[in-house]
This record gives C-alpha cells, sequence and structure tokens, in this order.
C-alpha cells in the first residue's frame, strides 16, 4: 500500500469515527426517532477533502456502524435508506467542492429524500389521520434535518480552510 492510500483510509476510518461519537451526542431528539446531531461534518470535511467517490464510501460506513450500533429498523429496505444510503450520499458533496454551500447543500438534501421515501413508505402510519404521508414525511424529517445541516454546514465552513493549513495539505 502507498503512504497516500494509507493516509486517505486512516483519515476516513477518523471521519467515520467521529461520526458515530457524534451521532450518540444529541443536541435535540425527535419523539419518533431523528435529532439534531454533528454526525455530518467529519463526513463532510472527508468528502471536501479526499472526493466524492471516498465520501460516499465512508458515509456508507458510518451508516452501517449507526445501524448495527443502535438503529432502528422495521425493513431490511428501510434500514438501507435510513442508514447506508442516507450516510452514503453525504459523500456527494466531494463531488462539488466550489462552491463549499453547494456540495453540503446536495450532499443534506439527498440524505433528506432517503429518510422522507423511508418515512412515507414504512412510518406513514404515524401521520394524523387525513394528512398526507409525503407532506408529514417531509415535515417531519426536516424538522431535525434542516438544523443538522444549517449546523453542520455552518461548522465545516469553518473548519475546511483550517484544516489543510493544519494538515499542510488539501
Amino acid at each position: 500500500m502507498n503512504p497516500t492510500r494509507n493516509r486517505i483510509l486512516v483519515e476516513a476510518s477518523l471521519a467515520v469515527a467521529l461520526s458515530v461519537v457524534f451521532s450518540a451526542l444529541r443536541l435535540w431528539t425527535m419523539p419518533q426517532g431523528g435529532s439534531v446531531t454533528l454526525e455530518m461534518v467529519p463526513l463532510f470535511l472527508f468528502a471536501l477533502r479526499r472526493g466524492g467517490k471516498a465520501g460516499c464510501a465512508a458515509g456508507v460506513v458510518s451508516g452501517v456502524l449507526q445501524l448495527l450500533t443502535g438503529g432502528y429498523v422495521v425493513h431490511p429496505l428501510q434500514g438501507l435508506l435510513d442508514y447506508p444510503l442516507a450516510f452514503g450520499v453525504l459523500g456527494v458533496a466531494g463531488f462539488f467542492p466550489k462552491p463549499l454551500w453547494l456540495g453540503i447543500a446536495l450532499g443534506g438534501f439527498l440524505r433528506f429524500l432517503c429518510h422522507v421515501l423511508a418515512g412515507a413508505v414504512f412510518f406513514g402510519s404515524f401521520a394524523p389521520e387525513g394528512t398526507n404521508v409525503w407532506l408529514y414525511s417531509s415535515i417531519y424529517n426536516g424538522s431535525f434535518l434542516l438544523p443538522t445541516l444549517i449546523l453542520s454546514g455552518i461548522l465545516t465552513w469553518l473548519i475546511e480552510p483550517r484544516l489543510g493549513r493544519i494538515t499542510g495539505q488539501k
């Protein structure tokens, strides 16, 4: 293995580990699941630093670990949507590093879509009688994902330019 590949693997491992730890440090939790955390920050930073392909791979690993360490699954497809896919798509930020907000917004939006789909299909029974399940799932998931994305975006924006200076590379 070459030194660059080793470095990327170590960075990916650190990003995944931090993401899993940050997922347990909940700033605010919703009654039927979902919470405001900082779990997306290390994944965004890694994807922006190492590219979309590596970022998506790290996100999938993070999602699998979060699933194994306390995920809630009612159906295999829902588990796939809410964990590996939802976190894997965050790596899309690495395909759009400039402007920074574009990649972060796109990754966050794709994660939102994964959760909305899972929510509408598998948790639609929680919607009040007569309420459109897609609208209910969008509002429910947006209520914690939007603050999470805003907070994660701000922190990523603050940390990302300094990360290259600290490590001496981009």
